[in-house]
């Protein structure tokens, strides 16, 4: 919890160590984790529906609410990100547009979040591995975090014992049993099967990009870019091995193979605020820079102060105006005059033409 910034309301010191901790973010962590400890035990009927051998994964997902909440107010009160995320939701409540937001919403939701179509356009092999790894992941939740919070649990009927039905929030849901033995009962018991294989062929496909792509090696981390593979390996093999150890090992090795996956687990929730895992929840931010650059595209456009060319919003100039010297880059001239209000390109140029001049050449 090192990220820190001058901008937080207060600072909670480290018992022990020369860090600090951003006093809104331990609140909001605080209330997150509190909110869905409350939500635990209204869903799970006081705890009654609460399995305790899953409490392990239950205190790993309220230390991951916490970091990752933590983060994210720490993130939102950087001036950049303070900045888009403001004027994010000035643009989506705009009057007279917001009907029209909502539309661009679902829309930019479905293409960024869900189909992921901007990685598409880099690469089709990358776009498949997100696409693996995004829908395993998204299974395993949906049928994992549920069970651990005691909201969901199967039962077998009083009148047939070899059909289940679903128990959601202590409400019996007899409309939808099936045979355990049916293809549908089949498919219900391995969904976590299935979500591991997606991602480990997500991983089967992304690997040798990450080992033999120069573009790649020059850039990427240990932290950042294999230690999640591999917590998503450790995850899926562990948990297709009790699988194999319970329909094709006769149980043999069960312990020891659930201890595993229940460490690794822990350590891919525990992972959660601190890796790449994070950008998952910042692409949900991101959404207000995406709003941010179609209001741009339709607004007044600024015209370089020396070749009259458009180069970008008037809006994005200004807010780049007020936003820089809070990060100590102040271009404001004596004159009135700004740095912004010349385009890139004639940038270079004058750099170029003043480097000449004091020299003592000519720029041609």
């Amino acid at each position: 919890m090192s990220e820190r910034n001058p901008a937080s309301a207060g600072a909670i010191p480290v018992p022990f160590m020369s860090a600090t901790l951003d006093g809104r973010g331990v609140l909001a962590g605080l209330v997150f984790s509190a909110v869905l400890s409350a939500l635990v035990y209204l869903g799970s009927q006081g705890l009654r529906g609460f399995d305790g051998a899953l409490a392990g994964y239950l205190f790993s997902t309220l230390f991951a609410l916490f970091g990752i909440v933590y983060r994210y107010v720490v993130w939102l009160q950087r001036p950049p990100t303070r900045l888009y995320w403001v004027r994010g939701w000035q643009l989506f409540w705009a009057p007279g547009k917001r009907l029209r937001n909502m539309g661009l919403f679902v829309r930019l939701t479905f293409d960024k979040l869900v189909a992921q179509t901007f990685i598409r356009r880099r690469s089709h092999q990358r776009w498949l591995a997100h696409q693996l790894i995004f829908w395993g992941c998204v299974l395993a939740i949906l049928v994992t975090f549920p069970l651990t919070f005691g909201w969901l649990r199967f039962e077998s009927a009083v009148s047939d014992p070899s059909v289940y039905m679903p128990v959601l929030f202590g409400a019996r849901m007899p409309l939808f049993g099936f045979a355990a033995r049916s293809l549908v009962g089949w498919v219900i018991f391995h969904l976590l099967d299935i979500a591991a294989v997606l991602v480990l062929a997500g991983i089967a496909i992304a690997l040798p990009r990450h080992l033999k792509d120069e573009a790649e090696l020059s850039t990427q981390r240990l932290d950042n870019d294999f230690i999640p593979l591999v917590l998503l390996f450790a995850v899926s093999v562990t948990g297709l091995m009790l699988t194999v150890s319970n329909m094709g090992m006769a149980g043999k090795f069960y312990y020891w193979i659930t201890t595993t996956h229940a460490v690794t687990v822990m350590l891919w929730l525990l992972f959660l605020p601190f890796g790449k895992f994070f950008h998952i929840f910042q692409r949900i931010a991101n959404l207000g820079v995406w709003f941010y650059k179609a209001a741009g595209a339709e607004g007044e456009q600024a015209r370089c102060a020396r070749c009259r060319e458009p180069y970008l919003s008037v809006m994005q100039r200004d807010d780049l105006k007020r936003l820089l010297p809070e990060l100590g880059f102040d271009y404001a001239e004596e004159g009135g005059g700004n740095w912004q209000d010349v385009c890139p390109s004639c940038r270079r140029k004058l750099v170029t033409l003043n480097q000449f001049q004091t020299v003592g050449k000519r720029f041609v």
